[in-house]
């Protein structure tokens, strides 16, 4: 993301944008995750995004779920392990893909509702740092 010119930038995010509104009926906006948390750093493209009406969340826990070398089991660990030592307000990085992440969801809720947790959506979370290194939906608050 750091390498594309401004009208790079905005025609990717646009043709993004789009997609998501056809195939989803959502409009994306103002969430955003920086590829690999490349460029979430960068105050020029952070200003690109505001500008195209987004807002880059970073991540508090990834658990490497895209890895088909991490079990659901060793998904479910380090979410609720990370979570769990980060406190309110985690914001956890989920990928759809492989099976490993939907199948450690049932044990990812379950221990965390156990330990108090509760689920809620990025824009219920008033003190989201501006600048995360790239981030995405599953926030978790433990009491």
């Amino acid at each position: 993301m750091p390498l594309l010119s401004a009208d790079g930038l905005a025609t990717d995010v646009r043709a993004a944008e789009e997609a998501i509104r056809e195939h989803a009926g959502v409009d994306p906006r103002p969430w955003f995750r920086c590829p690999f948390g490349a460029g979430a750093d960068d105050p020029v493209l952070i200003a690109r995004l505001a500008a195209l009406g987004y807002r880059d969340v970073g991540w508090d826990v990834n658990p490497e779920d895209w890895n088909p070398a991490n079990s659901a089991g060793d998904v479910a660990r380090t979410v609720v392990d990370g979570a769990l030592m980060r406190g309110d307000g985690v914001v956890v990085l989920h990928h759809i893909w492989p099976d490993q992440t939907l199948a450690a969801m049932p044990e990812i809720v379950a221990r965390l509702r156990d330990d108090g947790a509760s689920f809620v959506g990025l824009d219920t979370i008033d003190d989201l740092p501006g600048l995360r290194p790239g981030g995405q939906a599953l926030v978790t608050g433990s009491s």
